[in-house]
């Protein structure tokens, strides 16, 4: 399969003319042709798999045999921004020579792309007030871009969060910026064969395996990071080996999260997350160093909040008031036992503490003088029977309910038996206008939920 695929590719080669190409080896005894649209698909799978070093060596080779292709810019420009460390000011160069090659070229699509990239170059070397007008830029151009509003929140969290007269606020920057094309596609061309040069140079090299029974740290492409959450704390694992305990610093605040540790080349890596989804409470939340990853426990400022991602879209942590928090009686039954509950009512002038009321009634009055010592015997034996009716082992509610139905009409009586029944004993109506016109559906109070026999 191999000397076939080698076969062909040979003979592309060989037809492919005078046009500028370079050789490569897929093994050892086949070598090969390869154009610069070769480089470019290689560069795109590269930065699709987060390899950015290599993204940013295949787009080199791309351009330096079409140094007038404006995507191989926008592509390499977000190599540079993804890199760890980043290279913004590379990123930047790129960007500036995409908007000046697009608008040449008069695509919308390719100036709103350049400008975007040029935008978070900008707002990664703390310029945010240019980045604020590459955004406003990319807007006119294509306002449905997806990332368009995450980066403008950004922009504009920063700006605010400035003092007066600090020059990170002040825009500098023009629409299609000086930068020379020609010079960019001659810099390609030298850094390919300077490259090309040290590779032919260079000694293969190997490594003595050693005793250290040290984690290994992880590549920055293999960092990755997982997260849950419960009613109270969102927790994040940052799966990365060996970060050094001593030389890590971890940043936790009210919005945001962040750490920085140093690799083994020598470069830091960041990791950041801003603005978080919703508040949280520094004080209550904590970090953990191990030897395969680094534990947050962040403590939620609004217990019970869902979390639905860890940034905000928006770009503002979300507060209470934007998400229902679960209720009281859930997070702490206990409590919820406590508290008499809130029954249902038709009445118009709102709902009715029925257990006080019925307290109140069946409550037996404070003895009164009897002037009638003697003649008054009938009348106190009437209002000792009326205030012990639960004596047979009802609680009064019981007997006070039982008299408002002994004496009501009987519409009053039929709205009652209706509503209790149908409701499953959460709700008591005495209107029978209302009842009557359907079924009384069951209304458990606050904070408790209503399940089927058996559930």
């Amino acid at each position: 399969m191999e000397e076939i695929m080698s076969k062909h590719m040979a003979s592309s080669a060989q037809g492919s003319g005078s046009g500028s190409s370079e050789t490569i080896t897929l093994n050892r005894d086949t070598p090969i042709q390869h154009s610069a649209k070769d480089a470019a698909s290689l560069g795109a799978e590269a930065l699709a798999a987060s390899n950015y070093p290599l993204a940013i060596s295949q787009y080199t080779k791309a351009i330096a045999t079409h140094p007038q292709a404006v995507d191989y810019y926008i592509k390499r420009s977000t190599a540079y921004t993804r890199t760890s460390p980043s290279n913004q000011a590379s990123a930047l160069a790129d960007a500036e020579v995409a908007v000046v090659l697009a608008h040449n070229r008069g695509k919308r699509e390719s100036i709103a792309q350049a400008q975007l990239r040029r935008g978070i170059a900008l707002f990664g070397l703390q310029r945010y007030a240019d980045a604020g007008k590459c955004f406003e830029w990319v807007k006119k151009m294509s306002p449905k871009e997806k990332s368009l509003l995450i980066w403008e929140a950004k922009a504009q969290g920063k700006l605010s969060s400035l003092e007066n007269g600090d020059s990170k606020g002040e825009a500098t920057v023009k629409e299609i910026p000086d930068a020379d094309t020609e010079k960019a596609g001659a810099d390609a061309k030298k850094a390919e064969t300077a490259r090309a040069s040290s590779e032919k140079a260079a000694a293969p090299k190997t490594s003595t395996p050693t005793a250290n029974t040290e984690t290994l740290a992880s590549p920055p492409s293999k960092i990755r990071h997982e997260w849950y959450q419960s009613s109270d704390y969102v927790t994040i694992d940052l799966l990365a080996k060996g970060v050094p305990k001593d030389r890590a610093t971890v940043d936790i605040q009210p919005s945001s999260l962040s750490i920085s540790f140093p690799l083994p080349t020598g470069a830091d890596y960041d990791f950041s997350l801003e603005p978080l989804f919703a508040p949280i409470d520094p004080s209550g939340s904590t970090h953990k160093i191990m030897s395969t990853k680094v534990e947050f426990v962040l403590k939620k400022a609004t217990p019970g909040q869902k979390w639905h991602s860890l940034e905000n879209p928006h770009g503002l942590p979300t507060t209470s008031d934007s998400t229902t928090p679960i209720p009281a009686a859930i997070l702490n039954p206990k409590a919820a036992q406590d508290t008499p509950p809130a029954y249902p009512t038709s009445s118009r002038s709102g709902p009715k503490n029925w257990d006080k009321l019925a307290a109140d009634l069946t409550k037996k009055p404070a003895a009164k003088p009897d002037k009638n010592a003697n003649n008054g015997g009938d009348k106190d034996d009437e209002e000792d029977t009326y205030m012990d009716d639960d004596d047979e082992g009802g609680d009064p509610a019981n007997a006070f309910f039982k008299k408002i139905f002994k004496d009501a009409d009987p519409d009053t009586k039929r709205a009652m038996m209706k509503s209790y029944q149908e409701s499953n004993g959460t709700a008591l109506s005495t209107n029978w206008s209302e009842v009557g016109k359907g079924k009384v559906e069951t209304s458990p109070p606050e904070g408790m939920v209503a399940r089927k026999w058996g559930e």
